[in-house]
């Protein structure tokens, strides 16, 4: 399984469910394998919250590198 396959498997099933009972959701829009930066793009009420940044970073991100120790980088697009 790839990089953007793991990645994928992740957000579908851990950190969307999460988003999506806040009114958000997330779309990974590219994965880097080489450099290991996920592109994503915050959803629903999550698009343009004042807390997405730290949604990004506290949950996206670190959730992505904890569980994917390939992903070295959440970069939103």
């Amino acid at each position: 399984m790839g990089l953007k396959e793991k990645v994928e498997e992740v957000i579908e099933k851990e950190i969307r469910p999460a988003l999506i009972r806040d009114g958000g959701n997330i779309a990974v829009v590219d994965v880097d394998e080489e450099n290991g930066e996920v592109k994503v793009k915050l959803l629903g009420s999550c698009y343009g919250c004042p807390m997405s940044q730290i949604t990004l970073t506290m949950f996206v991100e670190q959730h992505l590198k904890s569980r994917i120790p390939e992903v070295k980088k959440v970069t939103p697009v």
